[in-house]
């Protein structure tokens, strides 16, 4: 294969160079990842050979200019490995990882380089930069120093060693999580099992046991499916199969991870150790808004505190309330979304087959891009004529309030088979600027809702529009970047501060003001009356001390396997026991475990940083606050917020960003009051 006849290494003709998907084959990524990588070699070569004396220009920015074609095919491969997997896609991520681990290891170990980059770092006071530029010089000289290019060579080529088998392992981590969820299905052909299950979730149900050529209803661990099914099916046994077999996926079954997850564990300290830091979480947290574990810790345990009471008298409540329904017995995992449902719908009259008919999917989405139209000028114009790598992808062009275009955005938003679960927001492209040119980026949001049906389009639970703003925040930080530098543009930013931007637009969805635009019944036409827009909102705290509760044990559990400073000697679970002991409210489930399935942590680049979640959650409700005060549609409120976090990307201290925003350092009163926690 040439490179005239790979599209992976011609230059793109489609309209705003991008992916050619249709023209792509399998067999085109791997000459593509090989060619890519000897040109990028050649191009750290010409940096490390240039005879003038090292600057700002001549190496540090022609470094972050470097490996452009390999970036752009690396993008498109992984992110299809997510999004529109096969065996055959799987295999040769498996191949192309520890290639790339290698390439990036040769530019980090490179000591001609790094002489060249430290040399304009130790110049920076006399250099003028701007502080984009300067963010920039500082990170690169501390990626070289924090992958080990200070070392001594037998510590180098440990590292080394160390990632090459890292970048494996986390592959084959997420692929056996996967698995593990495509492998089961709960296979219903007696109608009394269906007891208790919505009719569009019973006809969901009968889509999926037909395209199996099967009778009867298939019920599956994909979210769409297995959510529903534990909130509302009225078989007790059968909720308990299905919790089982999900919170035990990859633990002592054909998938097991348990091996995989204590050689990550312990190849991440051994890696930071070799850098003279006691954990992992120490190495990771020093470029965190957080800094130190304790930081960390008590962050965690203040909000414990203030949850756990909330959380306990819920617990009380939900078994007493189930009790009256004939529940004698001690309430299960297996029972408590189903409990839940009953009561919130009991006390609220409102659950998600109330409030789905008006969540119809096309109404939502255009509700939410006239939110951003309304917030910050930008329109959404749908074009069918650019490739997509699946004919359920949309892709729109995105232009701003002068009509000028901003981005390319693909919505990709039905599971299948070939798809990762949960939803996320990645780049194809990331916005920079080189030579006078403002390159526009290409982002994407992949989700897993409800097919549309036979006899109904794609409805959306409530936690789905949720969900579907969450990630759209993340889009609007992609898609509003302004930076000179990609590895500074939009979402590349302090990990306890990417979520930010997609936790503040979950706040739109209980504004009576945007659920008055944006819900109409997808039969009728009717506005989504006033009393059950009343009703979402009164039941916006409904659990919350247990919401809360929940999310931090993961985030303790995080810590604790990134905190060890020696090997793992306990089994898997027993950690995971005593990790989250102080968050547990139910008694233990043997066959659990939670950790082998923790996608975020192992495979998905959160390791010692899950915790930012309820970290955004404080900045989100605090900079909400401003926007309530001011009105949720303030446009000077708006602007102030887009200039100042959602154009400047990772360009500056998050810390800086935010303070520019509000005026001052967020507070966490908002978010104990907004969750009714005081």
């Amino acid at each position: 294969m040439t490179v005239h006849t790979n599209p992976l290494l011609n230059k793109f003709t489609t309209p705003y160079e991008a992916a050619p998907f249709e023209s792509i084959e399998l067999n085109h990524f791997l000459p593509a990842f090989t060619e890519s990588i000897d040109i990028a070699k050649k191009e750290i070569d010409q940096i490390v050979d240039n005879a003038e004396e090292p600057n700002f220009v001549n190496t540090i920015e022609a470094l972050e200019y470097s490996g452009h074609q390999l970036d752009r095919v690396a993008s498109i491969f992984f992110n299809l490995n997510h999004a529109n997997t096969n065996d055959d896609m799987q295999a040769l991520a498996r191949e192309v990882s520890p290639m790339l681990t290698e390439f990036s290891n040769d530019i980090i170990m490179n000591e001609k380089l790094f002489a060249r980059v430290k040399d304009v770092y130790h110049q920076k006071n006399e250099l003028k930069l701007t502080v984009e530029q300067e963010k920039l010089l500082t990170d690169r000289y501390k990626s070289f120093v924090r992958s080990g290019a200070n070392l001594e060579k037998e510590k180098k080529d440990q590292i080394r060693e160390i990632s090459k088998e890292l970048s494996k392992l986390t592959l084959q981590f997420g692929e056996n999580v996967l698995a593990a969820t495509n492998n089961f299905e709960l296979h219903i052909t007696d109608k009394n099992e269906l007891s208790g299950l919505p009719d569009g979730i019973i006809e969901a149900a009968a889509i999926v046991a037909k395209e199996k050529d099967k009778e009867g209803w298939i019920f599956t661990l994909q979210f769409p499916s297995y959510v529903p099914f534990m909130q509302y099916s009225d078989i007790r046994e059968l909720r308990e199969k299905m919790f089982k077999v999900y919170s035990s996926r990859c633990f002592n079954d054909k998938f097991d991870n348990q091996k995989i997850l204590k050689r990550i564990v312990e190849l991440r300290l051994k890696k930071v150790q070799l850098f003279g830091y006691t954990s992992y979480a120490d190495f990771v947290l020093e470029e965190r808004m957080a800094k130190k574990s304790s930081k960390v810790t008590d962050f965690l345990t203040e909000l414990l505190d203030a949850s756990m009471p909330k959380a306990k008298e819920e617990f009380k409540e939900l078994q007493v309330y189930a009790k009256s329904l004939g529940a004698d017995f001690k309430l299960e995992r297996w029972d408590w979304a189903y409990y839940a449902e009953k009561l919130k719908t009991e006390k609220f009259d409102v659950n998600d087959e109330i409030t789905r008919p008006y969540f119809e999917l096309e109404r939502v989405k255009k509700g939410i891009f006239s939110l951003a139209t309304r917030l910050y000028g930008i329109k959404f114009n749908i074009n069918p004529n650019l490739p997509k790598y699946h004919k359920d992808v949309d892709v729109y062009e995105v232009t701003d309030d002068k009509g000028e275009f901003l981005s390319l955005l693909y919505t990709d938003f039905h599971p299948r088979s070939s798809k990762q679960g949960g939803a996320w927001m990645t780049s194809f492209v990331d916005q920079y600027r080189k030579k006078g040119t403002d390159y526009r980026p290409h982002i994407s949001i992949v989700c897993n809702f409800t097919k549309p049906s036979e006899t109904k389009p794609s409805l959306l639970t409530f936690n789905e529009v949720t969900t579907f703003l969450h990630e759209f925040g993340h889009a609007l930080h992609g898609m509003l970047s302004k930076c000179t530098y990609s590895s500074l543009s939009g979402t590349n930013v302090y990990r306890d501060f990417v979520e930010l931007p997609s936790q503040f637009m979950e706040n739109f969805a209980t504004q009576k003001e945007w659920l008055d635009d944006v819900a109409e019944h997808y039969q009728t036409g009717e506005k989504i009356p006033a009393e059950i827009v009343q009703k979402i909102i009164d039941s916006e705290n409904f659990l919350s001390g247990y919401s809360f509760v929940r999310q931090i044990s993961f985030g303790l559990n995080d810590m604790a396997w990134h905190s060890v400073t020696e090997p793992v000697a306990d089994e898997v679970s027993v950690f995971e026991d005593k990790a989250m002991t102080s968050t547990e409210l139910f008694d233990r489930v043997e066959t659990s475990c939670m950790s082998t399935a923790f996608s975020h942590i192992f495979a998905g680049g959160y390791g010692a940083g899950y915790y930012g979640y309820k970290w955004a959650e404080v900045l989100d409700a605090d900079a909400f606050d401003a926007f309530k005060s001011a009105g949720i549609f303030n446009k000077e409120v708006a602007k102030s917020f887009k200039e100042n976090i959602l154009e400047k990307g990772g360009s500056d201290h998050p810390m800086n960003l935010y303070l520019k925003f509000r005026g001052k350092e967020p507070s966490i009163e908002p978010l104990l009051k907004r969750s009714g926690l005081k």
